[in-house]
């Protein structure tokens, strides 16, 4: 277990002991080995967490200082965690504990009661629909998941979460997680990052035939590709005329994180002007600027960095990093991960959990999940003993 700590470790110590050590000066790479230590951690920690009914974190407020939301809210925040973290279990190499925590946490999610709309303005639950709905599309293309009655399973998953995601599609074709002035049942405000989040899945669940309305996501994929702006930035909603200039976040240091995540999104729907070349554009300006994203870490007051970053922008953008690395030639996917690693370790606690915005529970899932699959996307497959490929 601790071969590759080296590096790693030490900034695992640190950040025990400090809290502000996100900011200190970090190698410019970490090798594979380094990386995988932290993923085993990282992982260990989702097993070990998990509660006895399948399920992580709580669905109530566990702490101080997210008041004012819907009760509700809590509770959709939680099955969008849990999702993440079978996500995550998913693409781990497989071990008896991983297996039996991914199956005890695909059936809460599916048992569990679907997250409803938690206010006239609060409407959180979307992002139980989005991460939720993410999920099944992927163990859908899971080979443990394609015996017996399984398929069905899952994809009656996929279409309950997909529900909440019909029915809050503004008309501009995105989904968002608030509602403003004149309240109505069909919200009309989106978010470019949390559309991107579902654009392939859409696809993949056109394919398995779980939707027939394909303009769901031609509307969906027309709105990412319109928040796209000339500076490479994506805005943070479509507006007719976005805010740009000064301290806008729609700057490219406030879209380092949604850049990542619209450029994977719409390169991965078949948007043509995604290019492999603006791909490593977008990687290079989440590595120039990556400042403005150390500076918001674990800022409880959204927004309040530097072009209104967010600490909850950090390892969502990093997950949706490796995505876009995985989506480059194969010769050069590691030295851009190797240039991620220690971006995502040097804020790894020495248990493998993560967190970049709060310390509650369903925040450290879902922010230990989007750090566990970030890094296992930079790794290759384990060898497996001769003894288990014989099998």
């Amino acid at each position: 277990m601790r071969r590759g700590f080296g590096r790693a470790g030490a900034f695992l110590v640190l950040l025990a002991a400090n809290p502000s050590a996100q900011h200190l000066d970090v190698p410019a790479t970490l090798s594979r080995e380094e990386g995988r230590a932290a993923y085993e951690r990282s992982l260990g920690w989702l097993v070990e967490k998990q509660n006895e009914d399948g399920s992580w974190a709580v669905g109530v407020l566990d702490g101080l200082l997210e008041l004012g939301f819907s009760i509700e809210s809590f509770y959709s925040w939680q099955v969008a965690a849990n999702a993440l973290a079978c996500m995550a279990l998913r693409e781990a190499p497989p071990t008896p504990a991983r297996t039996a925590a991914l199956e005890r946490g695909f059936a809460w999610l599916e048992q569990t009661r679907s997250p409803k709309r938690g206010s006239d303005w609060d409407i959180d639950y979307v992002w139980g629909g989005l991460f939720g709905f993410a999920a099944a599309t992927e163990l859908a293309a899971d080979a443990r998941f394609k015996q017996g009655d399984r398929p069905a399973r899952v994809a009656r998953v996929g279409q309950r979460y997909f529900a909440i995601l019909a029915a809050n599609q503004v008309p501009e074709g995105g989904w968002g997680y608030y509602d403003d002035p004149i309240f109505s049942r069909r919200p009309k405000w989106a978010t470019s990052f949390s559309t991107a989040t579902v654009l392939p899945g859409l696809k993949r669940a056109e394919e398995l035939g779980w939707i027939e309305d394909a303009g769901i996501r031609s509307r969906a994929t027309r709105y990412v590709s319109q928040c796209a702006l000339p500076n490479g930035a994506y805005a943070y909603d479509l507006a007719v005329i976005p805010w740009v200039g000064g301290d806008s976040i729609n700057d490219v240091k406030g879209s380092l994180s949604r850049i990542q995540a619209c450029n994977w999104a719409l390169f991965a729907v078949g948007e043509k002007k995604i290019t492999l070349d603006r791909l490593r554009a977008g990687l290079e300006l989440l590595f120039e600027h990556h400042r403005f994203l150390d500076v918001a870490y674990m800022d409880p007051v959204p927004h309040e960095a530097y072009y209104y970053n967010s600490g909850y922008f950090y390892l969502f953008g990093h997950y949706y990093a490796a995505k876009v690395i995985e989506l480059l030639p194969a010769p050069e996917r590691e030295g851009w991960h190797a240039r991620l690693r220690p971006h995502l370790v040097k804020v790894m606690r020495a248990d493998g959990a993560s967190t970049d915005f709060l310390t509650s529970g369903y925040m450290q899932v879902a922010g230990t999940a989007f750090s566990a699959l970030a890094l296992g996307l930079g790794l290759p497959p384990e060898a497996q003993p001769v003894e288990k490929l014989a099998r």
